[in-house]
């Protein structure tokens, strides 16, 4: 069985875009870049929402023909086409970089996939993360505090009926000021 994580680049007040959707503050120093490059190279499967995946699909597959791009970015490229990819969506026709695609309930599907897959498994995206996180599946987080405050917009973690307990796993301060906190759901 598979262990699920939620992980993103978070404002100090809590949200994952700005109020135009704008997550241009969260930009990551090589270092940090770096650190989400490992990550990615771990997942054995990631769960993403339509929207994400066209934003991911839009860039990371060419990334190698920008002549801005370096080897950081460049190595998550390779890392990203090479991961694993569930992608639910009720309009696109069809997905490629190493995706499927799923037109099932989320909740179910992710269950069922978690439980066949060894490793780690990784959501993306707010909109379906909260649908995870409600559901109780979701066994740990990544979330990466830049400084700054944006003020609102799209939040990291959902509305909740109760208090979900975490456990602090791992921390750390990336040169950008950025730092990571690294929790475990307690069940």
């Amino acid at each position: 069985m598979g262990t699920l994580i939620y992980g993103m680049n978070v404002s100090a007040d809590g949200y994952v875009a700005d109020a135009k959707g704008d997550f241009d503050w969260s930009e990551p120093n090589e270092e940090l870049h770096q650190y989400w490059n490992d990550v990615t190279r771990e997942v054995a499967l990631s769960f993403y929402g339509r929207r994400l995946y066209d934003l991911m699909s839009a860039y990371w597959p060419t990334a190698d023909q920008d002549p801005e791009a370096n080897p950081v970015t460049l190595d998550y490229a390779r890392a990203w086409l090479g991961m694993p990819k569930v992608v639910f969506s009720q309009t696109l026709e069809s997905v490629d970089w190493n995706s499927r695609l799923e037109r099932g309930d989320p909740v179910e599907v992710a269950t069922r996939l978690k439980a066949e897959t060894d490793g780690l498994l990784e959501v993306g995206g707010a909109t379906l993360a909260s649908t995870f996180v409600r559901a109780g599946l979701v066994d740990g987080f990544r979330i990466v505090v830049h400084p700054v405050v944006v003020g609102g917009g799209t939040p990291f973690f959902p509305s909740l009926p109760s208090w979900l307990s975490l456990r602090l796993v791992d921390s750390r301060t990336f040169s950008c000021g950025a730092v990571l906190l690294r929790y475990e759901v307690k069940r």
